[in-house]
């Protein structure tokens, strides 16, 4: 009996999904390419023999993983497990619920979660050195303050999660207007997104622990809490709350025009190992999925006020091998030709990131250098499956806030992934806008 597309997405579990799909990784290994696009198609052109002359040709420049190669044509076989250990680990949990959240968002399987956590403490900077982070320093450029962890997650690790991160968030294909040449012209975003989180004047509260402290800066309550710390960490209760300062004694929630979302456990806990290895906090997680070598972002700073000064943000790669680029952004002086906006440094430095390699830009990067990944077609383009890429941000203010989820969920339609056609799908049904109209309906 053919079953409608909606019970396939909705009713099927993910561990079914999940189960089969990790036998597959010891056949076949994923075809690993590189790509990108602009959100301007007009804005942005790259050709494949740009080369940095300067480039330090021991960062990055690494050749892709070799193909595993089956020693039968049989699957492996399963073994029994032999501990209770074994058996927690395949015993599901309940899934992230929340008003906010178009569907139920499943938790990470627990050894997933536990080697996320080793990673992150095993990547913990040396407190006796200051601000050593593990990863290598890339700052042999021009304003440029980068940290390369490469890899920061094993690959096998990193794939797991780019698997279940694209089975079980919910994607966005958004289209906004922009001015160009004085006219607004519609943009199609060349890439698939979803955001979580809310600025620092707010913070999401348990509504069964009313008896909890307010949050301030520096006090550890449910918006922050480390995913292993407390096992109590849900979404379902959360609630947005605004931050009342000395300077601000104001509880009213700011106006925003779309409902902020509280970060899911599985988020949570990447973003925790996150923190701790690149000693920093992020109050924001952005997902952007690569579905293709068509899909790409185009040459762009994070240097918006709303990230306050010299912004970190950290950005995690999983599933096929991108291509990721920074450039100096041009001079506001004249060049030596005597014509103004010169190129900076003139080279185009390239990363092949990995599943499971992380850029740290942080300092002075934002405002001197752009990055993008390049669209990719044919033999460069991105392998089977698609690629995922995780940032880590903290804005300060609500524009921040407002602006997060204007260019990343918009107000169409969910799209899921489907493991049976293999391609993410628009949901049929809510919308972003209805599901807005119906929280402000019951506050």
């Amino acid at each position: 009996m053919n079953r409608p597309l909606s019970t396939l997405l909705y009713s099927t579990h993910f561990n079914d999904q999940y189960d089969s799909l990790r036998n597959s990784i010891f056949l076949t290994a994923e075809n690993i390419g590189t790509q990108s696009t602009s959100d301007d198609p007009s804005a942005f052109q790259m050709s494949d023999e740009i080369a940095d002359p300067n480039r330090d040709s021991s960062i990055g420049m690494t050749s892709p993983n070799a193909k595993l190669t089956p020693s039968s044509n049989h699957p492996p076989k399963r073994t029994k497990p032999d501990t209770n250990d074994d058996l927690e680990n395949t015993t599901p949990q309940s899934p992230d619920t929340h008003p906010t959240y178009p569907h139920p968002i499943s938790k990470l399987p627990a050894h997933l979660e536990k080697a996320i956590q080793e990673t992150g403490t095993a990547s913990k900077p040396n407190p006796e050195t200051k601000d050593q982070l593990k990863g290598k320093p890339m700052n042999n450029q021009p304003d440029l303050d980068c940290i390369y962890f490469q890899p920061f997650l094993p690959r096998r690790t990193a794939d797991e999660i780019f698997r279940i991160l694209r089975a079980e968030l919910p994607f966005y294909r958004v289209v906004y207007f922009a001015k160009r040449g004085g006219t607004d012209v519609e943009i199609k975003t060349p890439r698939f997104t979803t955001v979580f989180g809310v600025d620092e004047g707010c913070f999401f509260e348990d509504i069964n622990k009313l008896d909890t402290p307010a949050e301030t800066p520096g006090n550890t309550t449910i918006s922050n809490m480390k995913v292993g710390e407390n096992q109590e960490y849900k979404t379902s209760p959360l609630t947005l709350r605004k931050k009342s300062t000395v300077t601000n004694p104001s509880t009213t929630i700011p106006n925003y025009t779309r409902p902020p979302r509280p970060i899911p456990t599985l988020l949570h806990t990447l973003k925790t190992a996150v923190e701790t290895a690149t000693n920093q906090s992020y109050n924001f997680v952005l997902v952007n999925y690569y579905a293709s070598g068509e899909d790409s972002i185009a040459f762009h700073s994070d240097d918006e006020r709303f990230l306050g000064f010299e912004p970190a943000i950290a950005s995690l790669s999983l599933g096929a091998q991108r291509e990721f680029c920074l450039k100096h952004k041009p001079s506001p002086s004249p060049s030596p030709s005597g014509k103004p906006g010169g190129s900076g440094s003139g080279g185009v430095i390239k990363l092949a990131l990995g599943s499971g390699d992380m850029v740290l830009m942080r300092g002075s990067t934002q405002a001197n250098w752009l990055h993008g990944v390049p669209k990719r077609t044919g033999r460069g383009g991105v392998g089977p499956g698609g690629r995922i890429n995780v940032t880590f941000r903290r804005a300060v203010v609500p524009a921040g806030t407002d602006n997060y989820y204007h260019y990343n969920v918009g107000d169409r339609g969910v799209w899921r992934w489907d493991e049976i056609r293999r391609e993410m799908v628009e949901v049929k049904g809510e919308r972003e806008r209805d599901l807005k109209g119906k929280l402000e309906g019951e506050v």
